[in-house]
Formats: structure tokens, C-alpha cells, sequence
């Protein structure tokens, strides 16, 4: 599996855990297990990567990824700026647009 096919497979993944938060359909820690299990399978797969650049949507993914992790479940529902990040992150997972402001990600 190629890093790209790695990130097709599992931005969509994350936007979709990552807007069921947002509507009170999961618990942060489902989005923490998740999380967890993507760095561990991304791990593996950067072990034998090449030398293809990060595509817009990896950057939004890696981006999401970050802010799922630095900011805590309560943080990012009782701030509107972020909640809007989040939102705009996994609209342009699933639906493309122009790469949301203020969104740098970075391959782990």
C-alpha cells in the first residue's frame, strides 16, 4: 500500500468520525482509539515509503489528525473557531473546495 492509497482510504474515515462529533454522535475517545490505530498503520507504511509529495488531502488529514489530538473533546466544542476548522477539514475530505486557511499538515 503506497501512502497515498493509505491517506484515500482513511481521510475519509476521519472526516466522517470527525463530523459525527461535531453532531454529538461519538465520543472523543472513539476519535482518540481511532486515531491511534491510524499512527500505528501509518507507521508501517512510512517504514517503506517513497519519495511521493503529500497531496492537499493528506495535508487536511494530517492537519485534522493534529487538532483531534492536541485539543481536547470540550476545547473544540466550546470553541467556535475550531469547531469551524474541524467542519471545513472534513468538508473538503469528502467534497473537495478550495484546502481550508490555517490548515498545515505534516506526515508524522
Amino acid at each position: 500500500m503506497t501512502a497515498n492509497d493509505f491517506i484515500e482510504t482513511k481521510a475519509p474515515q476521519l472526516a466522517y468520525y470527525g463530523k459525527a462529533f461535531l453532531e454529538n454522535q461519538l465520543d472523543y475517545k472513539e476519535i482518540q482509539l481511532y486515531m491511534w490505530d491510524v499512527l500505528e498503520e501509518w507507521q508501517c507504511i512510512s517504514n517503506q515509503q517513497s519519495a511521493e509529495q503529500p497531496s492537499d488531502t493528506e495535508k487536511v488529514f494530517w492537519h485534522l489528525l493534529y487538532c483531534f489530538d492536541h485539543w481536547s473533546g470540550w476545547a473544540i466544542k466550546g470553541n467556535q473557531y475550531l469547531r469551524q476548522q474541524i467542519h471545513d477539514c472534513c468538508d473538503y475530505i469528502n467534497i473537495g473546495g478550495n484546502m481550508p486557511q490555517s490548515c498545515i499538515g505534516i506526515r508524522p
